[in-house]
């Protein structure tokens, strides 16, 4: 019994260097990003970025709740097209998101308010780069977050790093 709770106690303290550690090494901000190439012309994949509803056909969040509420507003494929989601489903949550900024062919910036489980608001690049007959597409998340989460950034980045994984894998089999 007293080796189980040395165990205990060693992991507890650990876990407390630890979060002390990154309380006071990590920043505020996160940044994620993830890349992919994809043997296609820009303007190709370009077709699948341009509007929300394009997006959401290779959208690794679409999948968590199949009756998850969506409404479309704006002028889809411009500054302004915008899409809101609500899930009973807490992995998928509530929110929206609308396009920022387009540069044809080129960059997509959305800004992501999130309502629950979590409030929040991200910003998020999608950029498209030519690597000869292919393109490289980029994809990276940018937002401020509270002291307390910088102790589940590594947790953050595995989950994030699946998430954009899965959707730059279902982007690519889609225009290939």
């Amino acid at each position: 019994m007293k080796t189980i709770l040395k165990i205990i106690g060693g992991l507890v303290l650990l876990f407390g260097i630890y979060a002390i550690i990154a309380l006071l090494v990590f920043d505020n901000t996160y940044h994620y990003e993830k890349s992919v190439v994809i043997n296609a012309p820009k303007e190709k994949i370009w077709q699948q970025m341009n509007t929300m509803k394009g997006f959401n056909q290779w959208n690794p969040w679409m999948k968590l709740d199949k009756n998850m509420k969506l409404e479309y507003s704006g002028t889809s494929g411009e500054v302004g097209d915008k899409y809101c989601w609500d899930s009973k489903n807490d992995d998928a949550g509530a929110g929206c998101q609308e396009i920022k900024a387009l540069v044809p062919n080129e960059k997509q910036t959305t800004e992501m308010t999130f309502k629950r489980p979590f409030a929040g608001q991200a910003m998020s690049d999608i950029v498209l780069t030519s690597e000869g007959n292919a393109t490289k597409v980029t994809w990276s998340m940018d937002t401020e977050q509270e002291t307390w989460m910088k102790i589940m950034k590594p947790m953050m980045d595995y989950q994030m790093g699946k998430s954009y994984g899965e959707g730059l894998e279902n982007l690519k089999k889609l225009v290939e």
